[in-house]
């Protein structure tokens, strides 16, 4: 690549990928729509200048000027920088294939992927499988939509990658490969980047796009789009689910097509949900060739979820509280619903579009929901004449409320299926803020 890229949205992965770039001696320039003197900074440091919120004509010269074009995941598809691109008949190019095209130039030969995408699940799904190839003696890091972008992991010190693939890194991907691939499931979401839920569903579906006969493409049997397209992937095919699949529950351990894996009840944590992910990630390093049996049962026995995703907080009074803050859809709400009982539902937010009666369909499970943030009349009447619905103005009163409603033996659970940024700037905020206002609740020590 020696033509000129254009680097458009300067958050985590928007700079990895101009570092990335610039260390490759490729000429860049890189626009942000919102000016700021840190970004300002990180341009100075590099020897570069940032152009911020470029005018339609000056948008249209860059574009004009550049080969490729290469958004951050938070540029959606709709952007006048990608219309502009297509337009103009210019490549456009996420971090994954740069990443993916620079790897199998290295010297020795590429270093092997597995990868995730899905709906809801990636990251834990996607965390759980580099434990369990750690555990199997591999040096691997978990990239993409991580904390790592993978343009920045390949620089380290790894002999594998497993990359967290979200729509908006697939959405234009055209090379990117994995030896192993899973697609979890599909709900509606991100309807604010996309631009229809079939867009959102093609960007998945590319996870498929350009494999090898040699590859594994790894789909959820209780999904019937992803069922769909693992039907077209040109390579081998493999199936994971509770039941009627190549991994799947079998006498309480989970099973594979060479036989037992690990009984359920070793896992750490085994909700409904746990068990699909764990399943899953079974299938990607078994399958790619490369995790070992043992490697999985250790991961597995002593692996903890990442925070905020029915994350456990307290349990006084016979009443237990659970942080999902990170169920910011209705399709991952009902995921948490279904590892519960007589739940009392803290939901809401600021809606991205997302049709919030799909969670009363899980209602048989709740006594009681609680109303936050803008979306309150829309969990109002989404559960109008199915189950009562109390409104809270904060979280603390949201608390003190669910107590009131909930009875000995009940789970409280905040899954707002809904992002936090009517009330805080990210979901991890939110969910902190449900923790500390439980605790204050009950007493207990922080």
């Amino acid at each position: 690549m020696s033509e000129r890229v254009l680097v458009y949205g300067l958050a985590v992965a928007g700079q990895a990928t101009v570092k990335a770039l610039i260390d490759r001696g490729i000429d860049v320039v890189a626009v942000d729509d919102r000016q700021s003197s840190e970004l300002e900074r990180f341009g100075s440091s590099l020897g570069i200048d940032i152009e911020f919120a470029p005018s339609s004509s000056r948008l249209a010269e860059l574009v004009r000027s550049s080969g490729t074009i290469a958004p951050a995941p938070g540029v959606p598809e709709s952007h006048a920088v990608i219309e502009l691109a297509r337009s103009l008949d210019r490549r456009v190019v996420t971090e994954l294939d740069l990443a993916y095209e620079w790897e199998a130039e290295r010297p020795g030969g590429p270093r092997p992927i597995i990868a995730v995408t899905g709906t809801d699940g990636k990251t834990t799904t996607t965390l759980l499988a580099a434990a369990m190839l750690q555990a199997s003696g591999r040096r691997t890091v978990a990239c993409g939509n991580t904390e790592v972008p993978m343009v920045a992991a390949l620089d380290l010190d790894v002999d594998s990658f497993v990359v967290e693939a979200t729509s908006f890194r697939l959405a234009f991907c055209t090379t990117f490969r994995a030896e192993a691939s899973a697609w979890l499931n599909l709900a509606p979401d991100h309807l604010d980047w996309h631009t229809s839920l079939a867009t959102y569903e093609s960007a998945k579906a590319r996870i498929w796009s350009a494999v090898r006969a040699t590859d594994t493409a790894i789909g959820w049997v209780g999904d019937p789009v992803v069922m769909r397209h693992l039907g077209r992937a040109a390579c081998r095919r493999v199936t994971f689910g509770r039941d009627r699949a190549d991994y799947s529950v079998v006498d309480g351990a989970l099973h594979g097509p060479r036989g037992p894996i690990s009984p359920v009840a070793s896992m750490s944590r085994a909700l409904p949900h746990d068990v699909t992910n764990a399943l899953c990630a079974s299938a990607l390093v078994l399958e790619s060739g490369l995790g070992e049996t043992q490697g999985v049962v250790n991961a597995l026995g002593s692996f903890a979820a990442p925070h905020h995703r029915i994350e456990f907080v307290a349990e006084a009074d016979g009443i237990r509280w659970f942080d999902d803050s990170k169920a910011t859809t209705p399709h991952a709400v009902k995921t948490a619903l279904r590892g519960f009982e007589d739940v009392v539902l803290i939901a809401g937010g600021r809606n991205k579009g997302l049709d919030l009666a799909e969670i009363a369909t899980e209602a048989v499970r709740l006594r009681a929901v609680v109303a936050i943030g803008d979306s309150s009349d829309e969990v109002e009447a989404a559960f109008n004449g199915v189950r009562p619905v109390h409104r809270a103005t904060s979280m603390a009163q949201a608390v003190t409320i669910a107590r009131f409603l909930a009875q000995t033996g009940d789970t409280v659970l905040l899954s707002p299926g809904c992002t936090s940024f009517d009330w805080y700037d990210g979901y991890a905020r939110r969910g902190d803020d449900f923790a500390r206002c439980v605790r204050e609740l009950i007493g207990a020590s922080s």
